[in-house]
């Protein structure tokens, strides 16, 4: 079996529509990082929400990224197809009492603004979720290549989150977590809107013995309303139809010098790979705070 690269990066959409001008940002950001570096770039589907994907859009999804000539290596991953990977993971935490089934509600856990600290629950539930035992006074940091460092008391500011929901579906942050360590991700690099998740990821890649992968996060394009882009009523799809337009655009948005004239998207692309500088990219952080990403029923970004 031969090597892995020593760079690899990922681009991991939901399929819950057509990709945005703020998505095609992010997926440039992370082509760029991991070609730049000689690296591998994949693509990973992350559709394990089904109440919230819509049918057709991955293949959209994938569609437009070939437009923009941001080709992937290797075969397209779908969480939807990973399932024992996760149950394994989630198996291997309960065995060692790192994780634990819990009957809260997100009315029994109001009072302490959704932090799970202690289970709260009125009554026992059909299907609990399983929850990650966060320690006490369990600091995480770690440096983002962007934003600098990041540090978070995640007992204080996220408690026990959830790993497993009481629908049955998997998390986003145990899964996020098991696919980069399986498919050797060494770059994340993302939007700013998952800064805040992050030190969960790191502490669940320690509970777990698995690698910690470098971080970037990347600015966030908002409306006027400063709302994230993808996510506005005003949003738009990218128009694949004048690629270079909106390549132009999300390069402005990266902090990146002007590039000269470009005659075709290869042409950007191969300019871009050249100029591209991860120092110059703006640190712009619009999260909501964690514990809103504690609910059971939290779907992932």
């Amino acid at each position: 079996m031969s090597a892995l690269p020593a760079c690899r990066g990922r681009f991991a959409p939901s399929p819950t529509g057509p990709l945005h001008a703020g998505s095609l940002l992010a997926a440039l950001g992370s082509w760029l990082v991991a070609r730049q570096a000689g690296g591998q770039w994949l693509v990973r589907i992350e559709d394990i929400d089904p109440p919230r994907e819509r049918p057709g859009a991955a293949a959209d999804q994938l569609q437009t990224l070939a437009r923009f000539g941001l080709l992937h290596d290797g075969t397209i991953e779908y969480q939807s197809r990973r399932d024992p990977l996760y149950q394994n993971a989630l198996d291997r935490l309960l065995a060692t009492g790192k994780a634990f089934t819990c009957h809260c509600s997100r009315s029994d856990l109001a009072a302490a603004g959704g932090i799970h600290r202690r289970c709260v629950a009125r009554g026992e539930r059909p299907d609990p979720a399983i929850r990650l035992r966060v320690p006490e006074h369990c600091e995480i940091a770690f440096d983002d290549a962007v934003c600098g460092p990041i540090c978070q008391r995640v007992d204080v500011d996220v408690g026990d989150f959830v790993l497993r929901r009481a629908d049955g579906l998997w998390a986003y942050q145990l899964a996020v977590v098991v696919d980069d360590a399986a498919q050797g991700i060494t770059e994340v690099v993302r939007g700013a809107d998952l800064l805040e998740s992050t030190p969960r990821q790191v502490l669940l890649q320690q509970a777990l013995g698995l690698p910690t992968p470098r971080y970037a996060h990347l600015p966030l394009l908002l409306d006027e309303k400063g709302r994230k882009l993808s996510k506005s009523s005003a949003a738009l799809p990218v128009d694949a139809e004048r690629p270079l337009e909106t390549l132009a655009l999300v390069w402005e948005r990266l902090g990146q010098t002007p590039l000269p004239h470009a005659g075709s998207v290869g042409d950007f692309l191969r300019q871009a790979l050249d100029r591209f500088r991860l120092d110059r990219v703006p640190a712009s952080v619009q999260a909501p705070h964690a514990a809103a990403h504690n609910a059971d029923s939290a779907s992932h970004a």
